[in-house]
C-alpha cells in the first residue's frame, strides 16, 4: 500500500458531461486536478466494463471481464483525434444533468463511435492498433464474435444460438470471423479508442501523482464473452447451462439470502490449467489500474453455490476453493498483489488467514461502525487497524447524509455524538464521519464524493435488491465547481495523509 494517504471515490460515468454521462475528455481531467490541489492521491472508480441494459448498466453484470464500456469514450477527445468534426457534437435532444438517461446516452454514442471507427478504418494505418489487438488477443477476438453475434440472434442467451455456434466448432468459427468481420472489427476498434483515451488520462494521473484504484467483480453473467469461450471453466451441464449459481446464504438482512444467478468456477479446471484465466485476467487489471479491489473476496476462499432452478438462495451450500495454491501461484507470477479485499459482511476465520497471508489489506464502513457490540464491532473507529482501507460509505450504501436522515438508529445517532463529542446537524453529519475516516489508523481513506458534498440519498449510486434506477447518478457542473478544496486539504494535512 502507499504510505499514509486518502483520495475519492467516483465512478467515470458520474462525472458532468453534456453529453449524458461522464466519460474520459475533459470532466475526469478537472477532477484529476481537484484531487491534487485537495491533497489527494486516490482515485477509485467502479468496474470500467460494458454494462448492458438487460443487466441495468450495472458495471458488476458485463458481457466480458475484459473489454472497456464504449459508452465512457470522450467525444471530445475523439475530434482532437481527427476522428469527429466538432459539429458532430451536436446533440438531438439536451441530455439530462445529474443523472444517466442510458437510452438516449446510447443512441447518441453509437452514432459517433459508428462514425468514428469509420473514419479510423478510412485513414492512415495505426500501428498502434495492431499491437493493441496482438497484445489483447487472449480476449479481444471472443469478445468481439460474442457481440456480433449476440447483435445478429437479438441477444437471445448463447446456449439458444444454433448448435454449430454454440459448441465453438472450429470451422464454424473460423467462417464467422471472416461473415462478421467488418462488425467484429468496429468492436475492436471501440475498444482500442477507450485504450488510447485511458492512457492519457493514466499518464494525467501519474504527473499529478494520483493512483487509480480499480475494481474486479468475482463473477462474470453466463451471457459473457468469458464464458462461451470458456465454458470448461465453469461448472455447466452437457446442454451448456449452469448446475450451480453464485449468491450468498440467508442472514440478518435477508432471509432468502440473495441469489445472484452467475454460473460458479470449476475450479479444479482452474487450478490444472495453472491459472491461466485468472492470470490474465488480474494482469489486464494490473496494466489498467494502480490498484484493484476483489469485490466478494470471500468467494475466492469458499463460495455459496445453489443449485440450478432455485429461486432463492436457501438451499445453497458452501464449497471450498484451493485458495493458497490460487494465490501462491498469483505471487509466483506477480512481483507484487496491489489488491484490497473486499471484505465486508460475516468473514470466517479461513478468509482472514488468507488475507494475512498473503497481506491483503480488507475494507472498514465507518457507517456500519455504532451498531452492535462496540468491543467487536469491526468497523467501529476504535477497532480500525492500519492495514485497511476505511470508508465513510460505498457505492452499495446510501450517503452518510441518507443513512443518517432514513436508517440510523436513535442508539447508532447517540454512538455517534459521544464519539465526536457533539451533535453534528444533517448538513455537517457527512464531514463528520470525514473527520473519523481521516483521523483513523486505516493507511488508506476513501471518502465517495457524494458525502465531500453533503449530498442526500437521491444522489446514491446502487440499492442492492433493487432492480430501478441504480447506476445513474452524476454529478452536476454546479456541484463540480462546489467541490471543497480547501476544506479537504485542511483536513488531509492535519490528519497526515498530504
Amino acid at each position: 500500500m502507499l504510505s499514509r494517504s486518502s483520495g475519492v471515490l467516483l465512478p467515470i460515468f458520474s462525472l458532468p458531461s453534456r453529453f449524458g454521462i461522464g466519460d474520459l475528455g475533459p470532466g475526469a481531467f478537472r477532477f484529476v486536478d481537484f484531487l491534487q490541489a485537495a491533497g489527494q492521491r486516490i482515485w477509485q472508480i467502479l468496474p470500467l466494463n460494458p454494462t448492458e441494459a438487460a443487466f441495468g448498466h450495472s458495471p458488476y453484470y458485463s458481457v466480458s471481464c475484459f473489454a472497456c464500456n464504449p459508452l465512457l469514450i470522450s467525444p471530445e477527445a475523439l475530434v482532437s483525434e481527427g476522428l469527429l468534426d466538432r459539429r458532430d457534437l451536436h446533440l438531438p435532444s439536451r441530455l439530462p444533468e445529474g443523472r444517466v438517461d442510458y437510452a438516449a446516452v446510447v443512441m447518441f454514442k453509437r452514432h459517433l463511435l459508428e462514425k468514428a471507427c469509420q473514419r479510423f478504418r478510412q485513414g492512415i494505418p495505426d500501428s498502434g492498433y495492431e499491437r493493441f489487438c496482438a497484445e489483447n488477443a487472449f480476449w479481444i477476438e471472443d469478445y468481439a464474435l460474442f457481440c456480433a453475434l449476440s447483435a445478429r440472434h437479438a441477444n437471445v442467451s448463447w446456449d439458444q444460438w444454433p448448435p454449430k455456434v454454440r459448441t465453438r466448432g472450429s470451422g464454424e468459427i473460423t467462417h464467422l470471423r471472416e461473415e462478421l468481420h467488418d462488425a467484429a472489427e468496429k468492436l475492436k476498434i471501440e475498444q482500442y479508442l477507450f485504450y488510447r483515451q485511458w492512457l492519457n488520462l493514466r499518464s494525467y494521473c501519474q504527473e499529478k501523482h494520483i493512483h487509480l484504484f480499480g475494481d474486479i467483480p468475482i463473477y462474470t453473467p453466463f451471457h459473457s464473452a468469458d464464458v462461451w469461450a470458456h465454458r470448461q471453466l465453469f461448472k455447466l451441464d452437457r446442454f451448456h447451462r449452469p448446475l450451480g449459481l453464485s449468491g450468498v446464504p440467508p442472514d440478518y438482512f435477508s432471509a432468502d439470502g440473495q441469489l445472484w444467478g452467475h454460473p460458479v468456477y470449476k475450479w479444479e479446471i482452474h487450478r490444472l490449467t495453472r491459472y491461466d484465466w485468472w492470470i490474465h485476467r488480474i494482469a489486464h487489471q494490473m496494466a489498467v489500474f494502480d490498484v484493484v479491489r476483489i469485490d466478494h473476496f470471500r468467494g475466492l476462499v469458499a463460495y455459496w453455490e445453489v443449485p440450478a432452478g432455485q429461486i432463492t438462495a436457501k438451499l445453497g451450500r458452501w464449497v471450498e476453493t484451493p485458495s493458497e495454491d490460487f494465490f501462491s501461484e498469483l505471487q509466483r507470477r506477480f512481483v507484487s498483489l496491489p489488491m484490497v479485499a473486499e471484505d465486508l459482511g460475516h468473514i470466517t476465520a479461513d478468509v482472514r488467514e488468507i488475507m494475512q497471508r498473503y497481506g491483503l489489506p480488507g475494507m472498514r464502513v465507518l457507517m456500519f461502525g455504532f451498531s452492535g457490540n462496540p468491543a467487536i464491532n469491526p468497523n467501529a473507529t476504535h477497532n480500525i487497524p492500519e492495514h485497511c482501507v476505511v470508508y465513510t460509505g460505498t457505492h452499495d450504501s446510501n450517503t452518510v447524509r441518507g443513512w443518517f436522515g432514513k436508517e440510523a438508529s436513535r442508539s447508532e445517532k447517540h454512538r455517534l455524538s459521544v464519539i465526536s463529542g457533539r451533535r453534528a446537524s444533517a448538513q455537517e453529519i457527512a464531514w463528520e464521519l470525514i473527520r473519523l475516516a481521516m483521523l483513523s489508523p486505516a493507511r488508506w481513506s476513501i471518502i465517495p464524493v457524494q458525502d465531500l458534498l453533503g449530498l442526500g440519498a437521491a444522489a446514491r449510486i446502487n440499492t442492492p435488491g433493487q432492480a430501478r434506477d441504480n447506476w445513474v447518478w452524476r454529478m452536476t457542473a454546479k456541484q463540480f465547481d462546489g467541490l471543497p478544496v480547501k476544506r479537504l486539504l485542511e483536513m488531509t494535512t492535519t490528519f497526515g495523509r498530504v
